[in-house]
């Protein structure tokens, strides 16, 4: 028996296992839970990332806008599933409360670190790059100026920090589609000096995630280790498909994977995840816990259209990996040559 190691979360959104289901992880029955066009200048809704907040939740939305530029929505929801988006562009500023706008950004992730929340994301540095924006109110959101260097993209933060620093996942890559890609973790004091980069995990000889890979939502902290969520990347004769697959890192020393899954928890099958602007993807952004039933509630882009829910539980995604492990050495070293 595995046990998240966070506070509880009773108002999760859930849905039981269909009976006919033997699978790790399985869709909410109502997805997806964002529509096309959903308000004013925007034409689709996803890769997005979403947290309890108060009585209900808070979301931060991939945007993409008429024109083809995206940005970060605000979303707010009372049960997870419903949403309510902000009509205009998340308003980013400088510290002294100047507005310091990114030219565009994309693939949000949310993680709350202590009392404040942190929004990370990939914008535009003279090539694709990490972006981070603190609020503690969801009302006045505070960048953090170009923490990293080109070319950088799917970067989420612990959600505590490890040795007394804040830590994060990210991966490298190059200025277009980049096909490769490792995930690295880096260490900071104070979340805008980041150094001692170490080596995570490489794409592997499987089929579905032998390309490239990224970290999905923030790591959920568990007696076993972080469970990781990470997409996976296939190249194939009609194109990149994406899938949700997962792993286990040490607590302590979370460069070194512990535990890493032969199989994938989620590959594109649906209709809105096999048919849309980019077909064939499944992209997790966020995952909610509840540490007292065990319940983890994933959010996922869905052919870059649309936000879809799959759910699992601990013990049957943990149990999942360490019956389909296939970590190798490169896997469970440090990481720092």
């Amino acid at each position: 028996m595995a046990k998240i190691l966070s506070s509880p979360l009773p108002n999760i959104p859930w849905e039981d296992r269909p009976s006919d289901c033997s699978e790790p992880m399985w869709r909410f029955s109502g997805n997806p839970i964002t529509k096309r066009n959903p308000v004013g200048e925007v034409a689709r809704i996803f890769n997005s990332a979403v947290m309890p907040y108060n009585e209900g939740f808070v979301g931060v939305f991939r945007g993409e806008q008429k024109n083809g530029v995206p940005h970060i929505y605000l979303g707010r929801s009372s049960d997870g599933i419903s949403w309510d988006f902000g009509k205009e562009k998340i308003p980013f500023t400088d510290p002294d409360g100047k507005p310091f706008m990114p030219i565009y950004a994309y693939d949000p992730r949310l993680v709350k670190v202590e009392d404040v929340y942190y929004i990370i994301w990939c914008q535009d540095f003279y090539g694709a790059s990490i972006g981070i924006a603190k609020t503690t109110d969801f009302k006045k959101f505070e960048r953090i100026e170009n923490p990293f260097l080109p070319y950088n993209r799917n970067a989420v933060l612990f959600p505590r920090k490890i040795g007394g620093r804040y830590v994060m996942l990210s991966r490298p890559c190059d200025n277009g589609h980049t096909a490769f890609g490792d995930i690295f973790l880096s260490e900071s004091p104070d979340m805008e000096l980041w150094g001692r980069h170490r080596h995570v995990m490489s794409p592997s000889h499987r089929w579905w995630d032998a390309m490239k890979i990224g970290a999905g939502p923030a790591p959920i902290e568990t007696d076993l280790g972080w469970l990781l969520i990470y997409h996976g990347v296939v190249n194939t004769c009609n194109g990149y498909v994406y899938s949700i697959g997962a792993a286990i890192l040490d607590r302590d020393e979370p460069s070194k994977v512990l535990h890493r899954c032969t199989d994938y928890l989620l590959t594109p099958e649906e209709w809105y995840e096999e048919r849309g602007f980019v077909p064939n993807v499944c992209f997790p952004c966020a995952a909610l816990a509840d540490s007292e039933t065990g319940r983890i509630a994933l959010y996922y882009g869905c052919a870059d259209s649309y936000v879809g829910i799959a759910f699992t539980d601990i013990d049957t995604v943990t149990d999942f990996i360490l019956t389909h492990d296939c970590t190798t050495e490169t896997d469970t070293e440090i990481g720092k040559r």
